[in-house]
Formats: structure tokens, sequence, C-alpha cells
């Protein structure tokens, strides 16, 4: 399933983060493995200080695996679907893990792209070097 997630960054973790990012160690361990790293680079910062990004997620309860290590770093606002369920081939069954290579958010995606400003740009404006 694809998940829209709104979160804000925690006060005092953009360097950590920053740090994770860039020597690639954010969600090591997790079985979702690169995928930290691909959403924060698609994520948007929005002028209200939440930053959003699409998640793909197989767990039973939405970013059940993810949550620890996004908790780390954000304050997880929301979670919602990103897609209607009944359509979900994985979800439904029709086509395990489909969610893979499926495009069935590309217009969300599409559209949070235009949103705000890249979310890579905007923790390095927060790094102490960078002011």
């Amino acid at each position: 399933m694809r998940y829209l997630v709104s979160a804000r960054l925690k006060p005092g973790k953009a360097v950590d983060l920053s740090g994770a990012i860039d020597d690639g160690t954010l969600g090591r361990g997790s079985v979702a493995g690169g995928e930290y790293l691909a959403n924060m680079e698609a994520a948007r910062a929005l002028d209200d200080g939440r930053v959003q990004w699409v998640e793909t997620c197989f767990c039973p309860t939405p970013l059940a695996e993810e949550r620890a290590y996004w908790e780390e770093y954000f304050l997880l606002d929301k979670v919602q679907d990103a897609h209607a369920r009944s359509r979900c081939r994985d979800l439904t069954g029709a086509e395990p893990w489909a969610c893979c290579d499926c495009d069935c958010t590309e217009r969300l995606e599409a559209r949070l792209a235009t949103k705000g400003r890249s979310f890579l740009e905007r923790l390095a404006d927060l790094l102490p070097s960078r002011r």
C-alpha cells in the first residue's frame, strides 16, 4: 500500500538526519532498506513546517516497520492512504508486492513535487554551517 506521510522534523534533529542521509545509514537495519533515502529525496517541505512524502509499506499496520526509524527524526502528524485501498493490487491479493513497481500514486507524487520546496534543500538550510 502507498501512504501519504505528513510529518514535522523534531527540533534539534536536522544535523543528525542530514548525517544519516549523507552517510547512507538512514533506516539501516530496516527491511525497507534504501526506501528511506528515496523518500527523503522526494520529500517536500511545506510552508507550514510539515514535510510530506509518499511511502510504500507492506505492513498490516501502516508504517509498522518504518515508524521507529522515522520517529527518531520526525513527529508523524498523519499517515493516510495515498489511493483507494480497493484498487491496491497488493492489498487485494491480486498481485503480491505490486506496490514496488506500481504507478498508482504517480499523479499524487507529481502534484506533491510542485508543493513547497525540496526537503533536502530545506534541511541543508537548517544546518549550522549554512547559517
